[in-house]
């Protein structure tokens, strides 16, 4: 470490003022920044002391993202071997099948260490190109604006993959990665600007453009060609049998975007976000309760039509998106609501959303993502309400 300090600081000079790299200034502090503990500090007081700032708030995300992207490993190559089973496949075609062949592994279900490797052949392309191009116009903005480079995107850039379809083409990853990057953040100011949350704006974009590779009832499984109905078009369609269990849809081993499918994982990085104090356990539990709530609402009112209706509670919050959206997009502390009390109404509007949008139109029986990027319109109207009311109360006061 002693020795990339001393490169770094040999560099160094060509990218501070008057140097020929000056333009470069802010790609240089980025590297320099991300590698070692930031080297400024307050010269004058009066200043506040505390070892948070944003990249350990960034980096403690990526932790508590960890357990699901080791599951998204796991059960992309499970499901991929899955199907290469069931269709009689022997083999699977490109460069991912010579790379599995050069390192010896097969296809083998049952294989722990095979499903893995084979996961990160469709995981670790779509992280790479996200962190390039993302990363890209992250440099872009940076330089033109003439300001630092924010340790924000190591989140989106981790995000973004986990709920992606695993055989989603490369070139519609970079695409809506750019959208969610410039549209979703950069227009708005950058980091803590922002109004949308970046990911599910990069996702949002690539649904309604491409919905053949990334639609409400279906799922692309890692096997060219293969595509299974998931577990809530199962449930919605009454000529349908729902092909899984509730205990393996709470551990994940289920077909659906990579990272999303594991309520067990979202549940450990839970833990770590609300022990940190960086998630909001008010915007958690608010999501629970409003999803219970609605649930148990549609339940009494039943439907001979719509088996959703009948749905209970613990399917909702083991299938789709659900646990992954309410744990890491909508805590998101840029994007949702800041004011304690606003937290709850925020949650609570997302719970129950959520639910009446899968049940009412099972046409369309996911939600979570176009809820969350519903709510984060909304978010600063709740906080202005309770930040209103607060400033009343603090004139009567006052007054009296």
């Amino acid at each position: 470490m002693k020795l990339l300090r001393n490169i770094l600081d040999n560099q160094g000079k060509h990218f501070h003022k008057g140097g020929k790299l000056e333009k470069f200034f802010y790609l240089y502090e980025a590297i320099d920044e991300f590698l070692f503990t930031q080297g400024r500090v307050t010269a004058s007081s009066p200043h506040v002391r505390d070892t948070i700032e944003l990249k350990r708030v960034m980096i403690t995300v990526v932790y508590a993202l960890i357990p699901t992207v080791i599951f998204a490993l796991y059960n992309t190559g499970l499901q991929a071997n899955l199907a290469l089973a069931k269709e009689g496949i022997a083999s699977v075609e490109g460069w991912r099948g010579m790379v599995l062949s050069l390192l010896g592994t097969g296809y083998n279900a049952e294989s722990v260490l095979q499903n893995m490797i084979h996961g990160a052949l469709y995981f670790l392309p779509v992280y790479i190109v996200t962190i390039a191009v993302g990363g890209l116009w992250e440099a872009v903005f940076a330089i033109v604006r003439r300001h630092e480079i924010n340790e924000g995107f190591l989140v989106t850039s981790l995000l973004f993959p986990l709920i992606l379809p695993p055989d989603i083409p490369l070139w519609q990853v970079a695409l809506g990665i750019s959208f969610g990057v410039v549209i979703g953040k950069e227009v708005f100011g950058g980091v803590g600007m922002n109004i949308l949350n970046p990911a599910l704006t990069a996702r949002a974009f690539l649904f309604f453009a491409y919905p053949a590779q990334i639609s409400g009832d279906k799922v692309w499984v890692a096997v060219d060609g293969v595509s299974r109905a998931t577990p809530l078009a199962e449930l919605a369609d009454p000529s349908m049998n729902l092909s899984v269990t509730w205990i393996e849809a709470f551990i994940g081993t289920i077909p659906g975007s990579m990272g999303e499918t594991s309520t067990l994982a979202c549940l450990l990085g839970a833990i770590v976000l609300i022990y940190t104090g960086i998630g909001s356990w008010r915007i958690m539990i608010s999501i629970l309760a409003g999803m219970f709530g609605m649930t148990l609402l549609f339940n009494g009112i039943g439907s001979s039509t719509n088996p959703m209706f009948a749905m209970s509670p613990a399917w909702h919050l083991v299938l789709g998106g659900f646990a992954f959206g309410a744990v890491f997009m909508a805590t998101d502390p840029v994007t949702a609501a800041m004011t304690e009390k606003g937290k709850y109404i925020y949650g609570l509007l997302i719970g129950v959303l959520v639910v009446l949008v899968r049940v009412v139109n099972p046409a369309f029986p996911e939600g979570m993502m176009l809820v969350i990027l519903f709510m984060n319109v909304f978010a600063p109207i709740i906080d202005r309400i309770f930040i209103n009311g607060n400033i009343k109360r603090r004139m009567l006061r006052n007054v009296g």
